[in-house]
């Protein structure tokens, strides 16, 4: 199983910023270590090219992010100050989630060891996220007609806000999101599916919402390929999250997303969305598990994932 990484393309942040950046080499280091055992080759992406990036965002936002031209107010939007590195790591992230579903097309699974940023908008990036990585990769893929239709599933802890409004008048891509219902964003455009969660929310009635709604989008998609957002944001411990998921009960959650579109074949990228955990060694660990799932499907029945 290919893993797309990009963490040594940092983003300079101020001290104390709330991002947990070091997450992301921390989980490679991790995947890294564990590569022979699982079976994964890691991959360093390429970066996301304009035209790419402008069948999905406004022209005029992607030329002011690659420019530098991002007024005060949409950096703080975004939560990131601008930086010539910060739009190389953008491109390389969304670089990551192309080339996962590129990698999972062929192969059946594959991961980006980042993505998920999920907020980002036709002309605006916000929370944490300059460009939707997995509407990007979406299109990219229609455009080299490697598939027709999609779903994105989407389990951050926080709505996807902008992949529901990029593809709302897109019946080619359909948007499952659950998600903490008083969580951030205040304004949730709506996904062609939208579970929102009370606060509190724990394993058992997670996992049986996730076992009802998913069958559910999977019919309604009518899905060539999926992309998963494996938020580890839901995680009890997250300081922006307000649901109460264990570690076994995320990856319980993995294994019913990847089960139900390896049982159908439905060929799966993963990327690994959000998590603020204040542990970041507690944030890794979801997100390695969810590493681990992926292989060990991958592994264990290669010929089923690409029946």
């Amino acid at each position: 199983m290919r893993a797309f990484y990009c963490h040594h393309f940092e983003l300079p942040l101020p001290e104390g910023h709330r991002f947990p950046m070091a997450k992301y080499g921390r989980l490679f280091a991790r995947v890294q270590e564990a590569r022979q055992r699982l079976g994964v080759e890691l991959c360093e992406p390429s970066p996301i090219s304009r035209e790419d990036l402008q069948r999905v965002h406004c022209p005029d936002y992607v030329g002011r992010v690659f420019d530098g031209r991002l007024s005060e107010a949409e950096q703080r939007r975004i939560g990131f100050p601008w930086s010539p590195a910060m739009v190389e790591r953008s491109r390389r992230s969304v670089g990551g989630t192309v080339e996962a579903l590129c990698a999972a097309l062929s192969d059946g699974i594959a991961v980006n060891l980042a993505g998920g940023t999920h907020h980002a908008g036709f002309a605006r990036g916000a929370g944490f996220c300059v460009f939707n990585d997995a509407v990007v990769a979406l299109r990219a893929a229609q455009h080299r007609g490697l598939l027709q239709r999609a779903l994105i599933v989407d389990l951050d802890v926080h709505q996807g806000d902008g992949s529901a409004a990029l593809c709302a008048a897109d019946p080619t891509i359909y948007t499952l999101s659950i998600h903490g219902q008083r969580n951030y964003p205040a304004v949730k455009p709506a996904s062609d599916l939208d579970i929102g969660l009370p606060d509190g929310t724990s394993d058992a009635a997670y996992l049986d919402c996730l076992a009802r709604a998913l069958p559910v989008a999977i019919e309604a998609a009518r899905p060539d390929a999926v992309v998963y957002l494996a938020g580890a944001d839901p995680f009890v411990g997250d300081k922006l999250g307000f649901l109460a998921l264990s570690k076994a009960g995320l990856a319980e959650r993995d294994r019913q997303v990847i089960g139900q579109a390896g049982s159908r074949g439905l060929p799966l990228a993963i990327c690994m969305a959000g998590g603020y955990a204040e542990q970041v060694d507690d944030i890794v660990d979801i997100h390695f598990a969810t590493v681990q799932a992926a292989a060990r499907a991958a592994a264990d029945s290669p010929a089923r994932l690409l029946a």
